[in-house]
């Protein structure tokens, strides 16, 4: 990978030396530069807040009363995860990150979740049902308010950066409800 990366850097000097543009190429890579920053510390600052509500809502209890509403939902889809299992807390965290577009916060708690899901693997050498169920749906990530877009688009001076909000839930719940179907029909089928 790192060829490919010299490759399109070496080819974009030599055409802008050639057309003359090398001042323009220059500052586009500095002004690229200064952005990338600028989101990287934006998207840190959104992490760091989730991640201190996420250490507030354990320490308070409160994540087990959301855990308790999440309950029905998450036990239909894990069936083998007991009830009291830590696992629970875990995925509910996972769910609620990707629900509000946080999915910078949510990757910590994807390896927390799947971390206690591993407690109940017989076979270390596979994953379970549920760990592909896990997968499956915080890939799809169902995003009721994507904050991170909408504030990178808010950044960028998007006349309305909400307008993402109601496609965005409509994508991933449809992607998240095909993926469930299609893991749920392969389970039928290998069985």
């Amino acid at each position: 990978m790192n060829w490919v990366w010299l490759i399109l850097l070496s080819v974009s000097v030599v055409f802008a030396i050639a057309t003359g543009n090398l001042e323009a190429f220059t500052k586009s890579i500095f002004d690229g530069a200064k952005a990338a920053v600028e989101i990287s510390l934006f998207l840190l600052g959104i992490v760091s807040v989730w991640m201190g509500i996420t250490k507030i809502l354990e320490d308070s209890g409160l994540i087990h009363r959301i855990a308790h509403l999440f309950r029905p939902v998450i036990s239909r889809l894990f069936r083998g995860i007991p009830g009291d299992h830590p696992a629970i807390s875990a995925i509910t965290l996972n769910v609620l990150a990707n629900l509000f577009g946080l999915g910078n916060a949510a990757t910590p708690l994807g390896i927390k979740a799947m971390q206690e899901l591993d407690t109940l693997n017989p076979d270390k050498e596979k994953i379970t049902f549920e760990m592909m169920i896990f997968i499956v749906i915080n890939t799809a990530s169902i995003q009721l308010i994507p904050f991170t877009v909408i504030g990178i688009l808010a950044t960028f001076g998007a006349a309305n950066p909400a307008a993402i909000a109601l496609p965005t839930l409509i994508a991933t719940v449809v992607s998240a409800s095909a993926a469930l179907l299609v893991l749920f029909a392969f389970r039928r089928l290998l069985k």
